[in-house]
């Protein structure tokens, strides 16, 4: 039974974890007077391509912004057909419709939520087919081994949504890295922020030079516009603030995979089923997402003992009313849309936290 005393702290979701060294940062910039795009922005762009270990970084407003670059980028536009998967947040689809181009949902691997390399194989085989979008769901890569060679075999782009897998690995290649673009998001509740942020990471100039442009109007110079564009810039303020975010990145990382290990020892007797981390993959742990199927029970019982849950995401993308119409068949995110549960495990968690949540699942575990 849970007492009164550990009732006493919130264990939230998610947990910003900024200090005086971003302060300090970004008071530098409001001094400077600079705070559009600028010199800070080029520094993170420096600094997070080379942690990405690319060539090429463009800070853009947010992920889903960098999304719609990488895409434009790459040549996606009207009549185009990209695959990806209906089990992620709106924006990976959005994305490709604000391009012109549709999207064409494959189903997931029951098991890491990811893509499945098979059911991409046969829409690939069913449908005409310019693209590949796959998502690093929860801070896990995707099969991006299977997936890249069935880009190569029908000469298709192969683009990375890494919103929420800084640091992440496929066999020890950062995501991002691995495909022809990778995006990124820096949200307040990802493993690092730049309050609202994102970036389009590549080792291709050709795409690089596009996304440079396609994110400040179309500009190739001063005034001289040479394509259509958007103001998707990234400002000196939220770089500032990425460049220390950046720095901690690994100390958060090495935390959330601890603190997701302990939980998952802690679990073993239990009848929820915890996350996987295939031997190639390295999980970064953005969501420590269990599965059961006693969900609205088990939220209900971290409630009452003070833990914020979430459930991401609980509608598949080709269930919305936006995409009302959409041929797609994806049953194995549909039936995981109705069972997955994720858990706190953010740096700022304590290791009583993590023996509140387990205890509390345990107890509904033997009702």
């Amino acid at each position: 039974m849970v007492t009164g005393e550990e009732r006493v702290r919130s264990v939230d979701i998610a947990a910003p974890q900024l200090d005086e060294r971003e302060s300090a940062r970004v008071s530098e910039v409001v001094e400077s007077g600079r705070l559009a795009a600028g010199e800070t922005v080029t520094e993170f762009e420096t600094a997070f391509a080379d942690f990405c270990e690319t060539d090429h970084a463009v800070a853009t407003s947010n992920g889903t912004t960098a999304l719609h670059t990488a895409l434009h980028a790459l040549g996606i536009g009207e009549g185009d057909r990209v695959v990806t998967t209906p089990f992620s947040f709106v924006a990976s689809a959005n994305a490709v419709r604000f391009c012109g181009a549709e999207p064409v949902f494959a189903d997931i691997d029951p098991e890491t939520y990811n893509l499945d390399p098979h059911a991409v194989e046969s829409v690939v085989r069913e449908h005409d087919v310019d693209a590949i979008l796959a998502v690093h769901l929860y801070g896990l890569p995707a099969d991006m081994d299977h997936l890249a060679d069935i880009a190569e075999t029908h000469d298709l782009a192969l683009i990375e949504d890494a919103a929420q897998a800084h640091g992440a690995r496929h066999d020890g290649r950062p995501v991002g890295a691995i495909g022809d673009a990778g995006t990124f998001s820096f949200y307040p509740t990802k493993n690092m922020t730049t309050g609202e942020g994102g970036a389009v990471v590549t080792d291709r100039d050709d795409v690089a030079e596009r996304a440079e442009r396609f994110v400040n109007h179309g500009r190739d110079g001063s005034y001289r516009h040479v394509d259509l564009g958007h103001n998707f810039r990234m400002t000196n303020l939220a770089a500032a603030i990425g460049l220390v975010q950046l720095e901690k990145l690994p100390q958060f990382n090495r935390a959330r995979r601890a603190n997701a290990a302990e939980l998952t020892d802690m679990l073993e007797d239990t009848s929820v089923i915890p996350p996987v981390e295939p031997v190639e993959r390295r999980h970064v742990y953005h969501q420590y997402t269990i599965r059961t199927q006693r969900r609205e029970r088990l939220q209900d019982a971290l409630s009452a003992a003070g833990v914020d849950t979430g459930v991401y995401y609980p509608t598949p993308i080709h269930e919305q009313p936006a995409y009302e119409g959409v041929d797609a068949s994806a049953p194995v995110a549909s039936r995981a849309a109705e069972e997955v549960l994720s858990l706190p495990i953010h740096p700022e968690t304590t290791e009583a936290d993590r023996r509140t949540i387990a205890r509390t699942i345990r107890e509904v575990s033997h009702e």
